[in-house]
């Protein structure tokens, strides 16, 4: 209710009661039986969190060139590629460390090898920096940096003879 002169009123603070204290206690009581199930669950939730697997760029950065030129030379394998060759060419290039060739006996065999390599790679967290030529190229290169890889249809692996063009590079893996 207004006052005479027209000014709102002042209400005075009320005296401080037994009851307001008890509530205040009662209050704070439920805050803190509030805070320690918070507290518990969070406790719970890091016991049965499953840890997070490192990303595949973190496991693919982790790889050394000889092993990223393994997972290759198993990938073409799966891809029935024909005579696979690693070689280590780390002592004679500055471009790569190591040569993977290998041959494919039809176009659609060229590309599904080298779709092969490249998807296996990726679930490794490797990715190829180029990719060159295609099946009907009857040559196709992919640049994993360290690891370069050739694949070949019969013809042009004769007429370019990259292992004997490199024969002083030391043959690491040879597989028929």
């Amino acid at each position: 209710m207004p006052s005479p002169d027209g000014l709102p009123r002042r209400r005075k603070p009320l005296a401080k009661t037994a009851v307001d204290a008890a509530s205040r206690e009662a209050d704070e009581a439920l805050a803190d039986a509030l805070e320690a199930e918070i507290e518990a669950e969070a406790a719970l939730a890091e016991l049965t969190e499953p840890e997070i697997e490192e990303s595949l760029r973190a496991r693919g950065a982790r790889l050394t060139a000889l092993e990223v030129a393994r997972l290759i030379v198993d990938a073409a394998e799966d891809k029935k590629a024909a005579e696979i060759v690693l070689l280590d060419v780390s002592e004679l290039t500055s471009m790569a460390d190591y040569f993977v060739i290998c041959t494919g006996g039809s176009e659609r065999q060229l590309g599904a090898i080298g779709d092969g390599i490249a998807e296996k790679l990726r679930d490794e967290g490797v990715r190829p920096i180029g990719r060159e030529g295609g099946s009907n190229s009857h040559w196709t290169l992919l640049d994993f940096g360290a690891v370069i890889v050739h694949i070949f249809a019969q013809q042009e692996r004769d007429y370019y003879q990259l292992e004997r063009h490199w024969s002083k590079a030391k043959t690491v893996v040879r597989v028929q």
